[in-house]
C-alpha cells in the first residue's frame, strides 16, 4: 500500500477555533479523521502530521524524501517566508516525488503579505481557497 505524507503548518492545529471565517468550523482532529478515511477508500495509507516548528517541517520532507513519498503540505505561514522549507521541497519535487501545496483559504484574497509563496514555485501543484476540499483533492489526486 502506497503512503503519503500530509504535513500541516504553524496555528494548524487550532482549526475550528482560529478564525472560523477564514478557516471555517472543521477542527483538527475531524480533518485528521476525514483525510484517515479518504486515504482509506483511495487505498493509500496516510500519515498526518502537524507541527509550528520549522525545522520539524523540514526533517519531514528530508524524511519523505529519504522513503520516496509523495507529499501534501499545508505550510501555513511558513509559505511566504521558509526558504529552508522551499530548500527542502524542491530537493524533494526535483527527485521525481510529488508535492502539493494546500490552502485552507485563498491566500490571493487575503492581506497583501499573503499574497507570495516561496513554495509555489517549487511545488508539483497548488490547490487554495476550497476549505478542508483543498486536502481532498490534493490525496485524491497524489492516490492516482
Amino acid at each position: 500500500m502506497a503512503k503519503i505524507l500530509i504535513l500541516n503548518g504553524p496555528n494548524l492545529s487550532r482549526l475550528g477555533a482560529r478564525e472560523p471565517d477564514v478557516y471555517g468550523d472543521t477542527n483538527y482532529s475531524d480533518l485528521v479523521g476525514t483525510l484517515t478515511s479518504l486515504g482509506v477508500n483511495l487505498g493509500v495509507e496516510t500519515d498526518i502530521r502537524q507541527s509550528n516548528d520549522e525545522a520539524e517541517m523540514i526533517s519531514w520532507i528530508q524524511e519523505a524524501f529519504d522513503q520516496k513519498l509523495d507529499v501534501v503540505l499545508n505550510p501555513a505561514a511558513f509559505t511566504h517566508y521558509s526558504y529552508a522549507l522551499r530548500d527542502a521541497c524542491a530537493m524533494l519535487t526535483k527527485s521525481g516525488q510529488r508535492l502539493i501545496e494546500v490552502h485552507i483559504s485563498n491566500p490571493h484574497a487575503r492581506e497583501e503579505f499573503r499574497h507570495n509563496s516561496v513554495i509555489s514555485g517549487v511545488a508539483t501543484g497548488v490547490i487554495a481557497g476550497l476549505g478542508i476540499d483543498s486536502y481532498r483533492l490534493a490525496l485524491t489526486q497524489l492516490a492516482s
